[in-house]
């Protein structure tokens, strides 16, 4: 086994200060100690004074000169035999010590190795050789030099077992010494047990010892080894028993650390190391966070996830990527406004004055709002409700989110779902992914500040579907009262409670909702508007608006009902009020060119100046002449309202052919074919000659043929016009119907009564044709709308043709027989 390099167990830095590649000195033996002793001391040596140590005989040690003097004295001896002289100072204070400032016996040292080191001191490794004694100083300058004698070294042993018995002792407590203390290295043990001269072994562990100068000068200067050794057993025993109480009160005084000191102590260790590795502790931050924390009225569980994160971002570093990521969803939790509500304002004749005051009519949803107001004073909570307001655009459904949350006192949210086909603007992306982002509805809610807002799903019919998903699939979550009290999102990781959210979804076609989407929802119509409210929507809130928006007040400009009226009957055919709107802007925007070009203009406009800024009238009574055979009005039902079509038939000579065109669907079509077939089977009670019917083909005609029409609402009216055409008799003035026939004859109820009719009145019908099943329907209509309308419920076509055809035959009827 290789011998060990010679170290100090104090101080380990002696083996880097040699160079790997020098010769390893090793541990002292018999036949070194031999050698030595053989070796004579100089009778004169160049005196190298000790601040804090004592050099012992055969021991290595290092040591570090900075005065001048000593620096001096090792450049001299370095140079020459390398033998000095080492003592210890009685005062290690004093920079230029003499004689009565230093011991007089001291050791011969051989200067082994000499470093320059970077603070600009000078380390000298140097090794005891033999005990001196100075008998007189000769020189002082620039450092000292004596006369020397060497020390008489008395080695008699007059007991050998008892001698080795204290060497054995030594030797054991040395190693006790170095069990019970963990600042000393493992190496010592090894060297302890490979030293062989007992003389050595002595110096060595004297001079590693914890004492004073001044103790180990006493052992020093020991002529006797027997003596020496007992001294050094003395103080080993000491220093053991020292350290075994000290060990012993620190197990007897230690706590163990509860969980929360042990991790207040790791959380400084962290700090420490955080400070080391950025510059920046985020532990003040933390803090603030959890003092955040404290105020929020979320759940047990919520409260466990974010003290759970919390942990995680200490344990980050601040300038790691996922630190800003952990943050940014804590944040987010504390943002969010967990079992934050606004107070409602049970104020109930409030809330009927807000919504009369902002929207003129829609008595159907001021009445279900009404209802749910009503319900929340007297229970005190429920869950809201998923209202959806459908129908044509421009009819107010968006702005009356904004009315009920004015109403209800609650916070108002839009969110537009036009167009949207990602699932995860919905439901969020996991964190996992860059530019992770909470859903739309969790961030409106934390913009909102508060847990039950009036919330507006505008557009919930145009969600669209694409690879990342099915948004119209995750809303159903969203608008089920009986699970959206814990919804997921995927960003947010925990259940959000929105059952105290009032949803407003809004929609203009309600066959492009999915059907479990729209069994969720409590689906309230909003028709469109009559020519009256109309007018009085622009005269209460367009005009107003429009003026406000121009820079202009009720002094500039001055619009009659009259005037209104004409806008309204000439210039939009809408079931909304946008054209509207549009027009009257136009108006408004005359009033503020004269203004600004400084032009006389009349504030009070008249008929005829409304038509010259608005030009000739777009629209004017649609309502067909009855002069011609075969022409019948129709109602239908558009995605932007209702409309009026025309039927039109023809006959010509042939063989009984029917032709269809106008751009119809298969369901008018097949309508067309069933209203031929049961002319044909009951000609006889229509008065119709089985020879028109062989000699004639037939030609139906829907015009706009550039417009798509498809529909089960046209059947009556195609077999009133080709019962008309067939016996030429004229269709009463100013009717209109809608409705479907079977091969039997039978009328079947049609859908879109209300705005079939707002569409009759804006054409000046005065007569309508509608199925007996559809009477329900009138009744829920506001009697207002149907002021100057007449109705007839029929439940055959035999009804329907003895109320639509006259007796008189159209001038210039043909002659088909």
């Amino acid at each position: 086994m290789s011998k060990p390099k010679i170290m100090r167990l104090d101080n380990l830095s002696l083996q880097s200060m040699l160079n790997e590649d020098s010769e390893l000195i090793p541990l002292m033996t018999p036949e070194d100690e031999e050698i030595i002793n053989k070796e004579s001391v100089p009778a004169i040596l160049p005196i190298l004074p000790l601040r804090n140590t004592v050099l012992f005989p055969g021991v290595v040690i290092p040591i570090t000169a900075g005065r001048d003097a000593s620096i001096q004295l090792i450049k001299d001896a370095n140079k020459g035999d390398k033998v000095i002289g080492v003592v210890a100072q009685r005062n290690e204070d004093e920079e230029e010590p003499t004689l009565k400032d230093i011991h007089t016996t001291g050791v011969v040292a051989q200067i082994l190795r000499v470093l320059k080191m970077p603070d600009g001191n000078t380390t000298v490794i140097i090794q005891g050789k033999k005990r001196f004694e100075i008998e007189t100083i000769i020189q002082d300058k620039p450092y000292l030099k004596a006369t020397v004698r060497e020390a008489i070294e008395d080695k008699e042993i007059d007991d050998e077992k008892e001698f080795e018995a204290i060497i054995e002792s030594i030797k054991e407590q040395a190693l006790e010494v170095i069990k019970e203390n963990p600042m000393l290295p493992s190496e010592a043990s090894f060297a302890i047990k490979n030293i062989k001269s007992d003389s050595f072994l002595v110096n060595f562990i004297s001079s590693n010892m914890d004492l004073s100068v001044a103790q180990k000068q006493v052992i020093l200067e020991k002529d006797n080894l027997k003596e020496r050794a007992l001294l050094a057993l003395k103080n080993l025993n000491k220093e053991l028993q020292k350290l075994q109480l000290r060990n012993d009160i620190q197990s007897k005084t230690r706590e163990d650390l509860d969980q929360q000191q042990r991790e207040y102590y790791l959380h400084q260790q962290l700090k420490t190391i955080q400070e080391e590795l950025g510059g920046v502790s985020n532990d003040e931050e933390l803090e603030d966070m959890r003092t955040q924390a404290k105020s929020k009225k979320w759940s047990k569980e919520v409260g466990t996830i974010f003290e759970k994160e919390l942990n995680r971002l200490k344990r980050m570093n601040p300038q790691a990527a996922e630190y800003g990521v952990q943050r940014s969803y804590l944040e987010l939790m504390l943002e969010l406004p967990w079992g934050v509500y606004s107070e409602d304002k049970f104020n109930l004749k409030h809330a009927t004055k807000v919504l009369d005051r902002d929207h003129f009519g829609l008595e159907e949803v001021k009445d279900r709002i009404i209802e749910h107001l009503a319900v929340l004073k007297l229970r005190g909570d429920m869950k809201s409700p998923i209202i959806c307001l459908y129908g044509p655009p421009g009819v107010g459904k968006t702005s009356l989110g904004k009315s009920v949350a004015e109403a209800l006192g609650r916070k108002y949210v839009r969110m537009s779902l036009g167009g949207l086909r990602d699932e995860a603007e919905i439901r969020g992306h996991r964190k996992t992914y860059i530019g992770a982002m909470p859903g739309r509805l969790i961030q409106n809610l934390k913009k909102s500040g508060t847990s039950n807002p009036v919330f507006v799903l505008d557009e919930i019919d145009k969600l669209g579907q694409s690879n990342q998903g099915d948004p119209s699939s995750a809303m159903l979550e969203v608008l089920d009262p009986e699970q959206n009290e814990s919804f997921y999102d995927n960003y947010l990781e925990v259940g959000y409670d929105l059952s105290k959210v009032l949803f407003i979804a809004t929609a203009n076609n309600l066959g492009q909702i999915p059907w479990a989407l729209r069994d969720r929802m409590e689906i309230i119509n909003v028709s469109g508007y009559t020519i009256e409210e109309k007018t009085e929507i622009g005269k209460r809130h367009l005009l107003p608006k429009q003026l406000k928006e121009h820079g202009l007040t009720a002094k500039h400009l001055k619009l009659g009902r009259k005037q209104l009226e004409q806008i309204v009957e000439g210039y939009t055919r809408e079931s909304g009020v946008r054209g509207l709107e549009k027009k009257i802007a136009k108006v408004v925007r005359f009033a503020a060119k004269s203004i600004a070009l400084e032009e006389d203009y009349d504030i009070a406009l008249t008929s005829e100046k409304v038509e010259a800024i608005l030009g000739t009238p777009r629209f004017r009574d649609k309502f067909e002449s009855n002069e011609v055979a075969g022409v019948v009005t129709g109602l239908a039902w558009t995605q932007v309202g209702g409309d009026i079509l025309f039927i039109e038939s023809i006959l010509s000579k042939g063989k009984g052919a029917l032709s269809i065109t106008g751009n119809l669907g298969t369901v008018m079509k097949e309508s067309a074919t069933i209203a031929l077939q049961y002319i044909k089977a009951n000609a006889d009670e229509f008065g119709i000659e089985p020879e028109v019917l062989e000699k004639y083909n037939v030609h139906i005609h829907v015009p706009e043929g550039a417009t798509p029409k498809d529909g089960p609402s046209a059947g009556i009216t195609m077999l009133t016009s080709l019962v008309s055409s067939f016996t030429q008799r004229k269709i009463k003035n100013k009717l209109a119907m809608t409705g479907e026939i079977t091969l039997r004859g039978k009328v079947l109820p049609v859908g879109g009564i209300k705005e079939k009719i707002l569409a009759a009145k804006r054409a000046n019908i005065k007569e309508i044709i509608l199925c007996e099943d559809n009477r329900k329907d009138i009744l829920e209509i506001k009697e207002s709308y149907l002021k100057g309308l007449t109705f007839h419920y029929v439940s055959d076509m035999k009804q329907v043709i003895a109320l639509a055809l006259t007796k008189q035959k159209v001038q210039n009827a043909k002659k088909l027989v």
